[in-house]
Order: structure tokens, then C-alpha cells, then sequence
């Protein structure tokens, strides 16, 4: 049914507006409501466009690695139920068939338009900086396997996270960079001027910055300060709370810029489900009071945030303006998935994805190309 948002504070590209509105017609944002429009007033909440997030493997129970199409569907459904309303779902470290296997599957729901793509994080990761990726299954980015799994999935390849200073690291870049996939450096041992090489060999985005990766240190700067430094990379950060100080976040944001930033979730099977005992692929993670860490050694694994709950704490812990967190959690992602002319901001002509938020920044709203997936609570 045609819908209009009247009387909201909208966050548009160009700033935000009071007492605006957003008109809805089909799938799409249109500039004038139809006459027989549903009339919603939205006074007192913001209208924001949808989240999008770029790292992903699961939720509500559900791995995006392991899981069936059910299942993967199911994960899919709870993220959209915290505001995100495009993901592109990231496997973990495994097997070289599994992993094309797994490949082929998700490719056919980014084909039905379920998912925005493929990520692959891992194999090809420095042990050293593993986390919870299982280290018997690790191994150089060899740019025939890595071919492997983009032709696997069937042109619905967006990311790999790789370790570029292994053996084989900048020609897989350069590969990945031919065929329109993100080259993204993370679980990295890498020294800075191994990073510099890396982007200058095509990498463009920094796999949730700060975490698996060498500190940052005066004498040996490290890969955290030729990511943040380089106007070439986005950076991922998982505002969670757990994975990073706010002034860590606030390092990220002073030098990297609100336009070089990417929110992401990291999001494992316990988002949006609770604590207890799941796989991480071969792994066995114990969740405790919303906090992932693999059982053998206590390393973290993956988050289970959800991003409504980023959003609200980049507001209201980091500081950050709400243009800012938008910018982040919907502009450049969308950006860097070549997809800004569909989604990931409020404009004419793009999908009609869009959330309705409270003055206390709480969710009140989802709608994903059109339809409410969360009615709106504006009571």
C-alpha cells in the first residue's frame, strides 16, 4: 500500500530535515504520494535509511557458514528485525570445498535478492593474528584458490579478507581487484610498509580495524596506521563495546573521516538469541553475557551485536552526530558495495528501505523494500 511518513526528523544526503516526509510507492521512494496513500505521523522520531551491513555470519541461532537455507534465511530475518536491511553474509576459515560449496548456496540467495553478496574471511589469514579461525585449516593466498571461490560465487563475490603479506597476498589483491571483488586486509601480521604495498596493489577496505592485527606502536607503526591514514580505505570498526575503547573509535573516526567508515556487526549465531554454546565453523564458542569467546582459549569470537544497538551507542556513547552514524552505517556501505544507486540513503528512486527511530534512538520501525518487516510502534 502507498505510505507516507509525515512530521518526522528525516536524514536525507544532503542534511536533515524537520517536519519531513517520505513518500513510499511499490518497492520504491517516490517524490509525490499517491491519493490514496496510508498517511503515518511520524512526529517526534527520525527517519533514517536502512542499515547495511558489510560483515556478517549469522544470527538468531543460525550460521550463515554451516546453516541450511532455512536457516541462513532465519538469520537473515532476525537482522532485519534490528534495521538491517541489506547484509552481505561472510563465511569462516574451512576446507577449500566447503567453502565453494557454501559458495554456490549463498550465491543463489543473493540471486533472490536475500543477501547482497558473498564475504569470505578466510583461509587465506596470517596465523598469527587468526582469531577465532581454525589455524589446521589456514593457508596462503595462492590466486588460483582464491579465483576458486569468486568463480564459485558466480559473480555475487563482494569481499575477501586476506593476510596480504603472506606468499601470493598482492597478486590475489591484484586479482580480486580485476574482477570487481573488495580486497579487504585483516587478520594481518603485516608490518606498515607491507600494508602500504597492499593498497597500493588495490586493497581498499581495513577488516574490523584494530582487532586481529599488530598494535599500533611509535617505532613500528603497524598496518592500523597506514589504513587510517590512506584516503583509499574504508575502515570497518564493530561498535559492540567489547571489540573497542570508545577513544579507540573516536582515533578511528578523527583520522579516517565519517566517509572512510563502515559500522559492522561480525555478528555471529547468538545475535539476536542469547547466551549459550554454539560452532563458530569447527570451533565451539561459549556466549556469556552477550559476549562470544571461543571455549579452548578465551578469544573472542565474532559479536553478537546487532546494528540498532550500534547505531544508539555511536550516538549516545561515542558522541557521534546522527549524520555521522548514518553515514556509516548505511551511506559507505552501500558505496562500497556499488549499490549507492539503489540503496543506503532516503532519495527518489531508490528502494524503499527505511527505519523509524524514537528520540531515545530506539527502533520503532523496518521497512524493506516497501513493506513493514517491524509495523511502526509509534504509540
Amino acid at each position: 500500500m502507498p505510505t507516507v511518513l509525515t512530521g518526522a526528523t528525516v536524514v536525507l544526503p544532503t542534511g536533515t530535515v524537520e517536519n519531513g516526509r517520505v513518500a513510499v510507492e511499490g518497492t520504491r521512494i517516490t517524490r509525490v504520494a499517491s491519493e490514496n496513500a496510508q498517511v503515518i505521523d511520524a512526529s517526534g522520531h527520525y527517519v533514517i535509511p536502512g542499515f547495511i551491513d558489510l560483515h556478517n555470519h549469522g544470527g538468531g541461532g543460525a550460521s550463515f557458514t554451516s546453516g541450511s537455507v532455512d536457516d541462513i534465511l532465519k538469520g537473515i530475518h532476525t537482522h532485519r528485525l534490528h534495521g538491517t536491511t541489506t547484509l552481505v553474509a561472510s563465511t569462516v576459515t574451512g576446507d577449500m570445498d566447503s567453502l565453494t560449496h557454501r559458495a554456490g548456496l549463498l550465491s543463489e540467495l543473493a540471486e533472490q535478492g536475500e543477501i547482497a553478496g558473498v564475504h569470505f574471511e578466510g583461509p587465506f589469514i596470517s596465523p598469527c593474528r587468526k582469531g577465532a579461525h581454525s589455524e589446521a585449516l589456514l593457508r596462503d593466498p595462492d590466486p588460483t584458490e582464491v579465483r576458486k571461490l569468486v568463480d564459485a560465487a558466480r559473480g555475487r563475490a563482494k569481499m575477501l579478507t586476506l593476510a596480504t603479506e603472506l606468499p601470493g597476498g598482492l597478486d590475489s589483491v591484484r586479482l580480486l581487484a580485476d574482477h570487481g571483488v573488495i580486497a579487504a586486509i585483516g587478520h594481518t601480521d603485516a608490518t606498515y610498509e607491507q600494508t602500504v604495498e597492499a593498497i597500493d596493489a588495490g586493497a581498499t577496505v581495513a577488516t574490523h580495524l584494530f582487532n586481529a592485527m599488530p598494535p599500533l606502536g611509535h617505532r613500528s607503526p603497524g598496518p592500523i596506521t597506514a589504513l587510517l591514514e590512506d584516503e583509499r580505505i574504508t575502515v570497518e570498526l564493530i561498535n559492540d563495546g567489547t571489540h573497542l575503547h570508545p577513544a579507540a573509535l573516536q582515533l578511528a573516526f578523527h583520522h579516517a573521516g565519517a566517509g572512510r567508515v563502515a559500522f559492522i556487526t561480525d555478528a555471529m549465531d547468538a545475535a539476536g538469541f542469547g547466551d549459550g554454546r554454539y560452532w563458530l565453523g569447527p570451533l565451539e564458542v561459549e556466549v556469556a553475557d552477550g559476549v562470544a569467546r571461543l571455549v579452548e582459549d578465551g578469544t573472542i569470537a565474532g559479536s553478537t551485536l546487532t546494528q540498532d544497538r550500534a547505531f544508539k551507542r555511536a550516538v549516545t556513547v561515542d558522541g557521534l552526530s546522527v549524520e555521522d552514524a548514518v553515514t556509516a552505517l548505511s551511506a559507505n556501505p552501500a558505496r562500497l558495495l556499488g549499490m549507492a544507486d539503489t540503496i543506503g540513503s532516503l532519495e527518489p528512486g531508490k528502494y524503499a528501505d527505511l527505519l523509524l527511530l524514537d528520540s531515545a534512538y530506539e527502533l520503532k520501525g523496518v521497512m524493506r523494500r516497501g513493506e513493514w518487516v517491524v509495523p511502526p510502534q509509534l504509540g
